[in-house]
């Protein structure tokens, strides 16, 4: 058999790659920096070849270092878990998923205590980063993202349909001067997600309001644009269910106009992932929650 590196060197490894950093590796690890600098190096001489550009006060991994991690970072992964439910005396699943805060606090936490009910082994580790469809494979083992279109090579299930609402706040239609057409949205901003601006253009385009002109802000957050829409800081374009799922007093559906969303929430994994335990508990039940019959 052929001799393999330390597993130190290999953990070391996994984590500077995760985070991107020596010294936040490190306080994970429980090592000083030159320590765990040690160990990445180790692991460099051993493979013969540099698996991370050197940048100021911070590390990317290079290509070799991208499909090393690819390759062992779900192994790793596994006995972690492995040496878990050994060390426990209790069987433990993890699944490591990706979801959008907004998605998160509107839709996912409030059923969780339903799922740790029925799979009281099953353990979530949330990481709400982005660029969920990226990292499957390297630190997620699935992800729920919104987006118009996913990889054909991913296992995909759309989680819903959704349309268009223009949302602002209260005052606005209940002050001196209310809107109640939209040609009075001239002047004002425009608060669009980054991840979906064709929502703002579909609207304006369902709206008549090609002449128009809306200064747009940009955001990556959906709560955040609620708030500043409450806030009076601008007209937020989002999906109907963030709007009645928040159920915010502050803000309002700004006029009748029924634009569908091209944009929709979906479950996303690597095909080969839904051999998982975990990831197929997790896929399973999720289905069924977001059924229209489970609320």
């Amino acid at each position: 058999m052929r001799r393999l590196p330390p597993l130190t060197a290999i953990e070391a490894f996994v984590q500077v790659a995760r985070l991107g950093s020596i010294k936040a590796a490190a306080e994970e690890l429980a090592l000083s920096s030159p320590a765990l600098s040690r160990r990445v190096q180790a692991l460099e001489r051993f493979i013969g070849k540099p698996l991370f550009e050197r940048r100021h006060q911070a590390l990317a991994l290079n290509d070799d270092g991208e499909r090393l991690l690819s390759l062992i970072a779900p192994a790793l992964d596994s006995m972690t878990d492995a040496i878990e439910a050994m060390t426990s005396g209790t069987e433990v699943l993890r699944l490591r998923l990706g979801v959008p805060p907004l998605f998160a606090t509107q839709q996912l936490l409030r059923r969780l205590p339903e799922l740790k009910r029925r799979h009281p082994e099953l353990h979530l580790d949330v990481d709400t980063a982005g660029h969920g469809t990226a990292r499957l494979g390297d630190g997620l083992d699935a992800a729920i993202v919104i987006a118009r279109d996913v990889d054909p090579g991913l296992y995909t299930r759309r989680l819903d349909r959704n349309r268009v609402y223009a949302i602002g706040a209260r005052a606005l239609v209940e002050g001196p001067n209310p809107v109640t057409r939209p040609e009075q949205l001239a002047g004002l901003t425009a608060l669009v997600h980054r991840d979906m601006p064709e929502n703002f253009n579909a609207w304006r385009a369902a709206a008549g309001l090609g002449e128009v002109e809306m200064a747009v802000d940009y955001f990556d957050s959906g709560s955040l644009m609620l708030e500043a829409a409450a806030q009076g800081l601008g007209i937020a374009f989002m999906l109907e269910t963030h709007f009645e799922t928040a159920r915010d007093s502050r803000v309002v559906r700004l006029f009748d106009i029924t634009v569908d969303s091209q944009y929709s929430y979906w479950f996303v994994c690597r095909p080969r992932a839904l051999s998982q335990r975990a990831v197929r508990i997790f896929h399973d039940w999720l289905i069924a929650a977001l059924s229209p019959a489970a609320d």
